[in-house]
Order: structure tokens, then C-alpha cells, then sequence
């Protein structure tokens, strides 16, 4: 697993996710509260630098879809094809996650078999945690 990239902007996303938190940076001006995505430092609404981050339910639904095919970067091409997923928040819906799609938290990429994967199916984060223990939200379809 490829550990992600942090930078201070987005340091407390990964603090949440290590935890098994989801959680996004939201304006903390009392007049404003706009929820952001990608993280940074100043609300493109108000345009303040004050921000909190809240917790989100971790559901969501499948928005679009990929399955990446060779040649891909070293780390990932063993394990391709597999899918990468766009998940639109269900408590924040212009707030979208790029994932995969796993049976499990610690399951393998290519765990959900491509012919399950549909636009707009449920799914609920859960979270694995590789050799550095950053939590990487992954997600699961939810069950009904």
C-alpha cells in the first residue's frame, strides 16, 4: 500500500482517519460553516482562515468509477485490475472521496469482483491501516 502524501493543510484528515474518523475541514466562521474538500487554508466562501473539522457519518454513494489497467506504478500493477471509486458523501454531497471499492478493511484491491460495482450504490467507509498506521478510508457496499 502506497502511504499518502501529508501536508499541514491536510495533516489532521490523516490524524482522524489513523483514529477511524472521517472527518472534513468545514469554515468555522459562525455566518458561513461551509464544508471543504480537499483541505486548505482559507474558505473559498468567506474567504476566513478559521476552520474546524466535523465528523461525517461515513456513508456515501458510489458517484463514478475506474478500473485501472497496466501499466501502472510498480506498487499497484501486481494487483490490477482493480477499482478506484468517487464517493459523494451522503451529509456532505459536493464533497467527494476518491477510494476503492474492498469486501474488508485489510481485503485486497481487486476484493469486490467489477460486475458489483454500479453508479450510485450505497457504501460505508471503513479504514486499514498499513506499516506506517495511517488510516487509508477505504469502502464497503452497505448492506441493506
Amino acid at each position: 500500500m502506497l502511504t499518502p502524501v501529508v501536508d499541514d493543510d491536510g495533516a489532521p484528515f490523516w490524524e482522524y482517519a489513523a483514529r477511524g474518523e472521517l472527518r472534513v475541514q468545514a469554515c468555522a466562521e459562525p455566518d458561513c460553516g461551509e464544508l471543504r474538500f480537499p483541505p486548505r487554508p482559507c474558505c473559498p466562501h468567506c474567504h476566513s482562515f478559521d476552520s474546524e473539522w466535523r465528523r461525517m457519518s461515513g456513508k456515501g454513494r458510489v458517484w463514478s468509477y475506474v478500473i485501472p489497467h497496466p501499466p501502472l506504478l510498480p506498487d499497484y500493477a501486481a494487483q490490477a485490475p482493480y477499482n478506484v471509486i468517487v464517493v459523494e458523501l451522503a451529509d456532505a454531497p459536493r464533497i467527494r472521496l476518491v477510494g476503492n471499492l474492498v469486501s474488508g478493511p485489510e481485503a485486497p484491491l481487486n476484493s469486490v469482483a467489477q460486475q458489483r460495482i454500479r453508479i450510485g450504490a450505497k457504501v460505508q467507509v471503513v479504514f486499514t491501516h498499513g506499516e506506517s498506521g495511517t488510516g487509508l478510508p477505504r469502502w464497503v457496499l452497505e448492506r441493506p
